[in-house]
């Protein structure tokens, strides 16, 4: 499966690569993003690439071999950048990019369940050391709180039906799969939102994905640790896919004025002939700040 970073001529305009400078991307995920930014820094820039998925990377050490050590490989939760920077003694970072948006492999290859319209195990995991699966939340945590990370995590209006229904459904037997976690979703809602535009398990699945792997959370650190990393001049690039995320960076950076001076005043959408070549870009969002 084919990576196609979104809204990449855009981050490297506002991240501006030039010879020889070193980069940070959080989420390197196919390297698409990474690449691009090592083709601009030739020959001795570097770049320190991110991943909490050991099996995403794998794809990369390859690659890697071939850049005669310009591209840095890292398994770890970029929440924990600023250890990461320092255990790899990564210095002079021009840019950090965190891109938020969950890979195609993920979706497609994975066979963890973070889609709806295959029938695979509810793990939901990117770090298989995580102990905490989507299967334990909908079997075993309580109705409020599985009603509370629903609405809260994806804003789903019918979130207290949808927790009421996955109670009742595990009381039979334990919801295992994304096709019985579905099953209960649909006999939840109303049957007009089972043909509403967005499909109807679309934000539990998303819901139950970001309390998983702590989502939010680790944007508020990773953007931190980014803040207190980067030098005079220096550049933050994030890409959004949700308004949850979305607010978090829009807010983490006009709370930082003293020290960040926002580059997009509104953020940077993709084009219509990228939404044509890829569709999951649609709900992409980019926003920029510099360090002052």
């Amino acid at each position: 499966m084919v990576h196609i970073p979104v809204l990449q001529k855009e981050v490297l305009e506002n991240l501006d690569p030039q010879p020889n400078e070193n980069f940070i991307d959080c989420t390197v995920d196919g390297g698409g993003h990474a690449l691009a930014v090592l083709e601009k820094t030739e020959p001795r820039g570097r770049l320190l690439g991110i991943d909490w998925d050991s099996e995403v990377l794998k794809n990369l050490k390859t690659i890697s071999e071939r850049l005669d050590n310009r591209l840095l490989l890292v398994n770890e939760n970029f929440a924990h950048l600023k250890d990461i920077v320092k255990k790899e003694n990564f210095k002079n970072a021009r840019g950090i990019l965190f891109d938020l948006g969950m890979s195609t492999w993920h979706l497609r290859e994975s066979g963890r369940g973070f889609s709806f319209l295959k029938n695979e195990p509810l793990d939901m995991r990117y770090d298989l050391k995580n102990p905490l699966t989507a299967e334990k939340i909908v079997n075993f945590w309580s109705e409020p709180e599985i009603e509370r990370i629903i609405r809260d995590f994806s804003e789903e209006k019918f979130a207290r039906e949808i927790a009421n229904q996955i109670i009742k459904e595990r009381r039979f037997s334990q919801i295992k799969n994304t096709f019985q976690l579905v099953k209960a979703i649909r006999k939840a809602v109303p049957g007009r939102y089972q043909y509403s535009k967005i499909h109807f398990a679309t934000r539990t699945f998303q819901a139950l994905r970001i309390a998983v792997n702590d989502e939010l959370n680790n944007i508020f650190l990773g953007l931190e640790s980014a803040v207190n990393l980067l030098d005079k001049g220096a550049r933050i690039a994030v890409i959004s896919f949700h308004s949850l995320e979305d607010r978090i960076v829009k807010n983490f950076f006009k709370e930082k004025k003293e020290i960040l001076k926002t580059i997009t005043k509104k953020p940077i959408t993709p084009t219509l002939k990228e939404i044509k070549i890829n569709p999951s870009s649609r709900s992409s969002k980019l926003r920029v700040a510099e360090k002052i």
